[in-house]
């Protein structure tokens, strides 16, 4: 296991990346901070310019568009639901692997941690490669900066 940008883990035993953060506002508003096109159009972007286009179909099966205003040099982050349980879980397929979302209210704080689960070492190997794990960072860095201006 090795430890990458802030509150990141690469674990290449399992093949997945996990980040961690804790916001000072209840789990339904950071869910609603993943859920909701409007919110996450906003803080998508590692780079912190708001979404070209953000589509989400919130059901299980129901699948989600992210593009990025710099299209031609990223593909569109596009996947489907597997498990939706607001206000604590998210669980998509995504870019060959499994994303979740998992909120836990403490005290008055929300801990969230997000796992990249990889299909495989190899295909771990080319998201660390890619810069996946500091994309993300930046990204839920982003989200921790909007549910708290939200809360404000």
């Amino acid at each position: 296991m090795s430890t990458a940008p802030s509150n990141t883990t690469i674990d290449r035993a399992t093949s997945t990346i996990t980040f961690h953060r804790t916001f000072a506002t209840r789990p339904e508003d950071v869910f609603d901070a993943w859920t909701r096109p409007a919110e996450v159009a906003l803080w998508w972007d590692p780079g912190g310019a708001p979404l070209s286009e953000c589509a989400i179909d919130l059901r299980p099966g129901g699948a989600f568009k992210f593009v990025n205003r710099d299209a031609g040099h990223s593909p569109p982050f596009a996947g489907v639901y597997r498990v939706i349980e607001r206000p604590t879980l998210l669980v998509f397929d995504a870019l060959g692997s499994v994303g979740t979302v998992k909120l836990e209210a403490t005290g008055g704080s929300t801990r969230m941690t997000v796992t990249i689960r990889c299909a495989s070492t190899e295909h771990l190997e080319q998201f660390v490669k890619l810069g996946v794990d500091v994309g993300t960072d930046r990204t839920l860095d982003n989200l921790v900066a909007h549910v708290t201006k939200q809360a404000a």
